[in-house]
């Protein structure tokens, strides 16, 4: 299958989105059961984060992304880009 990467730059204050993370976590957790092989993170250095996982098509990566708690509570804007894997 497939690697996507969601790049993401919030876009509310850290108060705000810190009370979405939970769902964030919960949401992300719910794709590794289902197969997608997610992981999730944030940028150390500037704001921002990455959601990286495998989907079938980039319209199933698409609908995966619009259920994010972030993306559905508008706290982060986001690209979307199928990732070529070079060497695994």
């Amino acid at each position: 299958m497939p690697w996507f990467v969601k790049i993401e730059e919030g876009i509310v204050e850290k108060k705000i989105f810190d009370t979405y993370v939970p769902a964030h976590t919960a949401y992300v957790k719910d794709l590794i059961a289902k197969g997608h092989k997610a992981k999730t993170g944030y940028w150390a250095e500037a704001e921002g984060g990455m959601l990286l996982f495998e989907a079938a098509s980039m319209e199933e990566a698409k609908a995966i992304v619009e259920e994010d708690p972030l993306i559905i509570n508008n706290c982060v804007k986001y690209e979307l880009h199928q990732w070529c894997v070079v060497v695994q």
